[in-house]
């Protein structure tokens, strides 16, 4: 029975209270009502005062009284009082008695037996003793007043009948709330172990600043103890913000309406050491809209700060030289040309003959040489220049001033450099070549530095160790360079093939006449329908690198007629630049496309490697050039005999033909001393096992003269022009010998 009975006195002190007053109020309340009831009946009579004087008491130990149930149990018998005042006043009218089962309901508010059941003891105890002794003013009928205990036993029967219902709702009411206590009680559970276990570190602030309720992680991260002092707040955490403009930071956070994020950097008040904070912050309001508190979970973020500060001086930065890089330059240059009207003068400089520097004494050292440069020049222009490595052996300078300024600063670096650098211990004296350019407005940037770059070669040209400045003259050839840039872009956007047409220059025996094989040269079809030789395009094509798509693109284009002419022609000869050669993906490239060509042998394929570009070119190429090999293809030296070191190569290049160049070629007949140097260079060639073409061959008599030295094959205007792929094709099925007529 006790299991279904509710236990009582579950109230928080502020519900109690709250209730309590309410009752309080409403008992005070019944001796004016009772006193305008027995005014209205006709006067106020012994019971009127009897009720009043018993009921005020109640009302002064309801508020008086300490504790819960004295107040409580005053309130219980004023009701009792005040009801049964009501009936003796009404004359025991039956209606009257209805005010017994309103406080009933009432007294169960305090959801507590003692109160409830006082008054259910002494309504029993009324109904019974009063309906006995006075049962006139307690029933207001004759059969009442002959059977008092019957009426008094119905009267309290119908009185506990009320109360049980309300014993049943408030026993109900406690189970609800029971299950709805284990249910927070199980969530308060889930959000501590969510809250406290998390490694990341959390805290619950209040609107004042003060930290209500932290993590282990949040504790440990700030080395604060496992209990805070009370009035711990923000202002107390061990760390400043850096910058003053962010220390009201959580001001800012107690007026969101949204959540926020954001990241701050502190120093730390155990080592001083610089954090980074992202903060995720949460306000917690009621349905005023009033905050409650601030919820804010803390990720420390400085190694990622300080790994994006990183790349961020990786991207501004020459990471050898510490000087800004390439692309750092050009956002300051047009920062500072956007600045300031003024014009700006921008050097370009070169090293002289560094690669020399990096074959005699290594790359490490050549790097040396690059620091120690770089430093050199820094210290030497004024403050508030902008000093970048473009790549390689290339600087450039940027300063604001007229071209007189940058003449001024241009020589003064000169003359810095007329003393050694120091490098690795040694004493190593280097040479500069420089170009100058100003640039005028944001809009001249770039074309500041193309310019001065062309000056910067012009020096060279001269002799290096020097200063030029641009000029008219550079100008045109600049804007011949930038045009020629363009088109080239503009035929590689559109369909190659018609735009970029692949010619083929035949390779003749002067023996018999016949072709052996042929050059692919590549054209250009210009937008205003104007055809171009390579040379007015193929300069820029190296500058800017579109020399790799170019190539690849001539490539396919002569395997594809290699394919179809595999039984007309021997092999077809493609000329690779060197900046395909340093490209790591050209042998892969090479590779794919010999695979889908369906060339039955790749050593149809000859690829020509200019001399020069051999002693210029910075990568190890001999692995490859060997990997090429690996292929399959054959490589020929071409423009042979003019570096100074064409004996060297052919003992180290493992090349299959040599190409004279046209220099040694043009007027052979009547030069005994270049027919002397051919028939060596034939004769060293056969002895290597290499085969010889001769290149510019422009009339019979060089003709006759290679015919008689026995040089293999020939190329020149003399039996052919390039040709296109038709022409080329109706040339090798009508195959005729070369006569003199013919030509």
């Amino acid at each position: 029975m006790r299991g279904w009975l509710p236990t009582g006195g579950g109230l928080r002190d502020e519900d109690w209270a709250r209730r309590h007053r309410l009752l309080t109020m409403l008992l005070a309340s019944t001796v004016p009502g009772l006193t305008v009831f027995g005014a209205a009946r006709g006067g106020l009579d012994a019971d009127w005062l009897v009720t009043v004087l018993l009921v005020l008491p109640c009302v002064v130990g309801a508020v008086l009284l300490p504790a819960r149930r004295l107040p409580s149990i005053a309130v219980a018998a004023g009701f009792t009082v005040a009801c049964a005042g009501f009936v003796a006043m009404s004359d025991g009218l039956t209606e009257s008695h209805f005010s017994f089962f309103v406080a009933v309901a009432a007294l169960a508010l305090y959801r507590d037996w003692a109160p409830f059941g006082a008054f259910l003891v002494s309504t029993t105890l009324h109904h019974a003793v009063f309906g006995t002794l006075v049962s006139e003013h307690t029933y207001d009928h004759r059969s009442a007043e002959l059977h008092p205990f019957t009426w008094a036993l119905l009267h309290g029967l119908a009185v506990l009948l009320a109360a049980a219902f309300q014993v049943v709702a408030w026993r109900l009411t406690e189970a609800e709330e029971r299950r709805a206590e284990d249910n927070l009680a199980e969530s308060r559970a889930q959000l501590s172990v969510a809250f406290d276990e998390t490694p990341v570190p959390m805290a619950m602030l209040a609107p004042d600043g003060r930290l209500l309720r932290t993590n282990s992680a949040y504790r440990s991260w700030l080395g604060l103890p496992a209990e805070l002092p009370p009035g711990f707040g923000v202002a107390d955490l061990p760390m400043t913000a850096v910058d003053p403009a962010e220390a009201g930071v959580f001001e800012a956070l107690t007026q969101a309406t949204d959540p926020v994020t954001f990241t701050t950097a502190y120093r730390r008040h155990d080592d001083g050491s610089i954090m980074h904070v992202e903060v995720h912050s949460n306000g917690l309001r009621d349905r005023n809209g009033k905050l409650r508190l601030v919820f804010v979970h803390c990720m420390d973020v400085t190694r990622q700060q300080e790994h994006e500060a990183a790349l961020r001086r990786q991207v501004r930065q020459d990471s050898l030289t510490g000087l800004l890089s390439r692309a750092a330059f050009e956002v300051d240059l047009f920062a500072m040309l956007s600045a300031d009207a003024a014009p700006a003068s921008v050097l370009y400089l070169d090293v002289d003959r560094f690669k020399t520097i990096n074959d005699g004494s290594g790359h490490s050292a050549g790097d040396d040489v690059l620091r120690a440069l770089a430093d050199r020049v820094t210290r030497t222009v004024p403050a508030g220049s902008l000093v970048a490595r473009l790549g390689g052996d290339e600087f450039v300078v940027a300063l604001p001033g007229p071209q007189e300024t940058g003449v001024r600063v241009g020589r003064a670096v000169l003359a810095a450099l007329a003393e050694p650098l120091p490098v690795a211990g040694a004493q190593l004296q280097i040479a500069l070549s420089i170009g100058l350019a100003v640039a005028h407005g944001p809009r001249q940037a770039e074309q500041a530095v193309l310019a001065a770059d062309t000056a910067m070669y012009a020096a060279k040209r001269a002799g290096g160790n020097r200063l030029e400045l641009f000029n008219d003259d550079m100008r045109v050839a600049v804007q011949q360079r930038i045009t020629a840039e363009s088109r080239l872009r503009q035929a590689l956007d559109g369909r190659r093939e018609a735009t970029l047409p692949v010619w083929f220059q035949p390779i003749v025996s002067p023996a018999t006449g016949l072709i052996v094989g042929a050059e692919a040269l590549v054209r250009m079809w210009t937008m205003e329908g104007e055809l171009l030789a390579p040379g007015h395009f193929i300069a820029a094509a190296e500058e800017t690198g579109l020399v790799v798509p170019l190539g690849e693109h001539v490539l396919a284009q002569a395997l594809r007629h290699l394919h179809r002419w595999r039984d007309e022609l021997g092999y077809v000869s493609v000329n690779v630049s060197p900046r395909q050669l340093s490209e790591p993906g050209f042998v892969p490239m090479l590779a794919g496309l010999l695979a889908a060509s369906g060339l039955d042998d790749p050593a149809r394929l000859v690829l020509e490697i200019t001399e020069t570009a051999l002693l210029s070119n910075s990568v190890d190429l001999q692995d490859r050039l060997h990997a090429l090999k690996a292929l399959g293809v054959r490589i020929a030296l071409d423009d042979f005999g003019t570096g100074y070191s064409s004996l060297t190569w052919l003992q180290s290049v493992p090349a299959d033909i040599v190409k004279l160049d046209r220099s040694f070629v043009a007027g052979l007949a009547g030069d005994p001393r270049k027919a002397s140097i051919i028939s060596a260079v034939l004769w060293l060639a056969r002895s290597l096992g290499m085969s010889v073409v001769a290149e510019g061959v422009e009339d019979i008599a060089d003709w006759d003269a290679l015919r008689t030295a026995d040089c293999p094959a020939i190329q020149g205007y003399y039996f052919s022009r390039p040709l296109t792929p038709d022409d080329m094709h109706t040339m090798l099925v009508r195959p005729r010998e070369l006569s003199l007529e013919a030509a």
